[in-house]
């Protein structure tokens, strides 16, 4: 009996979208997918997931207090700063050492510093980046990604971290907003808040970065703002300030939750065999050593107490 790619692939999605699968076990079935399947869909799959994961965000904020919001971001801002300048600094002498070409060197090393492939794909046209050296780097930090989400809670359970540090090293030491929220959801409610409320501030950096890339490029192209982020704010204002539509709100936010796990069903459908084989051994190996040297640091100084 031929199975149907396309049929598998709304099947997946809807059974994501459903909840029945949790954020690991739909972005496992989407590798999978991507790595059986050519994906019949794989353009509008992108755009969907980027859509997905935004309007995801804004609807979590349904379910978080603003305090915690502002204290989480707060608190984050430094560690958020230090952590950047440091990850592009170290991703720029790794690409150099390993002999990576210096746009798909410069966007793995943005991808890992701020969020992933949203700063790929803010900073590639100003770069001037062509399709392969964006699906480099793209496929480089989706394939971290993936491991990431899998591998960081049972890291974080057997270290016995807090809630609280393991929020904040989820939101310094994994690249995509999606993840960051898969992992800290899957760790507990107030991981949830802090690594989320820090990524998104992360995510801010976006501005400042492609500013500064384009004016040392002299690059012409638009800067895209992270508009959803302020969408976000709103929401915990809406579910702080207004508790007469608590049942609303509540709502709203696992819809966003069960829209999370859809997304990282369409990103894990991206990931084949031929991105794997793009993006070779140099642009891996930099992305491979640099997530290993953010993501051990940062959680060295979280539980020396540094960062808190």
């Amino acid at each position: 009996m031929k199975v149907n790619a396309k049929t598998l692939f709304f099947l997946g999605l809807i059974v994501s979208a459903s909840g029945v699968f949790s954020p690991p076990v739909a972005l496992a079935a989407g590798i999978i997918y991507g790595l059986s399947f050519a994906h019949p869909y794989l353009a509008e799959s992108r755009n969907l997931s980027k859509f997905l994961l935004q309007a995801s965000v804004v609807a979590l904020g349904f379910g978080m207090n603003l305090q915690q919001v502002l204290e989480a971001g707060r608190r984050g801002f430094v560690y958020t700063a230090m952590s950047i300048t440091f990850a592009l600094a170290m991703g720029l002498a790794i690409g150099r050492a390993l002999r990576v070409k210096g746009t798909p060197s410069f966007l793995i090393a943005t991808g890992t510093a701020i969020c992933g492939g949203s700063a790929i794909a803010a900073v590639g046209p100003i770069l001037q980046a062509d399709d392969e050296e964006m699906a480099v780097a793209m496929g480089t930090v989706f394939i971290l990604n993936s491991i990431a989400l899998i591998i960081f809670p049972p890291i974080g359970w057997r270290l016995h971290l807090t809630q609280q540090q393991f929020g904040l090293w989820a939101a310094l030491a994994i690249h995509d907003t999606s993840s960051v929220v898969g992992a800290a959801a899957r760790f507990g409610a107030v991981a949830l808040v802090v690594g989320t409320t820090v990524k998104l501030a992360r995510a801010l950096w976006i501005v400042p970065l492609t500013l500064g890339t384009a004016a040392l490029r002299k690059s012409r192209s638009r800067v895209k703002l992270p508009w959803f982020i302020l969408l976000f704010c709103l929401a915990a204002v809406v579910n702080t300030y207004v508790p007469a539509i608590s049942g609303l709100t509540h709502t709203l936010s696992n819809l966003g939750k069960q829209g999370l796990t859809a997304t990282l069903f369409l990103i894990g459908t991206g990931i084949s065999r031929g991105t794997i084989k793009e993006v070779g051994w140099r642009p891996l190996a930099q992305g491979v050593l640099l997530w290993i040297i953010v993501g051990v640091g940062a959680l060295l100084l979280i539980r020396a107490g540094v960062i808190s």
